[in-house]
C-alpha cells in the first residue's frame, strides 16, 4: 500500500519542483512588465498574458504538490489538536466524500469547454496576446487527475497508517 502511495504521488511531486523554477520567472515577468510600462511607457500585452499564464500554471498544476506535503489549508475545528488517528480518518474521509468528488465534477464539466479550445484553437482575445490559449486550458483537466492521484495516496497512506504499517506520524498527520 505504502510502495503504491509514494508511486501515486511521485508525479506531483516533480511537477511541483519544476513549478517552484516558475514562480521564479513569475517574479522576473512582473518585474519586467513594470519597468516597461512605468519606466519606458511600452506595456507589453504578451509579457502581461505570460505572467497570467504562469500563475495559473503555478495554482493549478501546484494544487497537488501542495496536498502531498500536507501544507494546504484546513478548517481547523475538524482537524487541529485532535491524535492523529483522528487525523487519518478525517483526511480519508474527506478525499473520499469531498476531493475525489469534487474532481470528478471539474474534470466531467471541463472536458467540453477545453475540447472546444482545441477544436478552434484558440488564441488570445488580445491584440498581441499570446497564442494557444487552449494548451493552458487543458490545466483544467490535469488539475483534477494530478489531485485525484493525490488523494489516492493520501487514502492509502492513511489506511496503512491506521491498519499500523506506517508508525511515524506528524503533528499535522501522517508523514511516509
Amino acid at each position: 500500500m505504502l510502495a503504491l502511495s509514494k508511486l501515486l504521488q511521485w508525479l506531483p511531486r516533480k511537477i511541483g519542483k519544476v513549478i517552484a523554477i516558475l514562480c521564479f520567472l513569475l517574479v522576473i515577468d512582473i518585474f519586467v512588465v513594470v519597468v516597461l510600462r512605468y519606466l519606458f511607457d511600452t506595456p507589453s500585452v504578451m509579457l502581461q498574458e505570460a505572467g497570467m499564464w504562469m500563475h495559473s500554471i503555478i495554482f493549478m498544476l501546484g494544487a497537488a504538490y501542495t496536498f502531498s506535503y500536507d501544507e494546504h489549508v484546513r478548517v481547523d475545528i475538524f482537524y487541529g489538536g485532535n491524535s492523529p488517528r483522528y487525523k487519518a480518518w478525517v483526511d480519508i474521509l474527506g478525499s473520499v466524500f469531498l476531493l475525489l468528488p469534487l474532481c470528478g465534477y471539474l474534470f466531467i464539466n471541463s472536458w467540453q469547454y477545453v475540447l472546444s479550445s482545441w477544436n478552434i484553437s484558440e488564441t488570445s482575445a488580445e491584440v498581441g496576446g499570446l497564442p494557444a490559449l487552449y494548451i493552458l486550458k487543458s490545466l483544467l483537466l490535469i488539475l483534477p487527475l494530478l489531485l485525484s492521484l493525490q488523494a489516492l495516496a493520501t487514502i492509502l497512506k492513511n489506511t496503512a497508517f491506521l491498519q499500523g504499517h506506517l508508525p511515524n506520524q506528524t503533528e499535522t498527520g501522517v508523514e511516509l
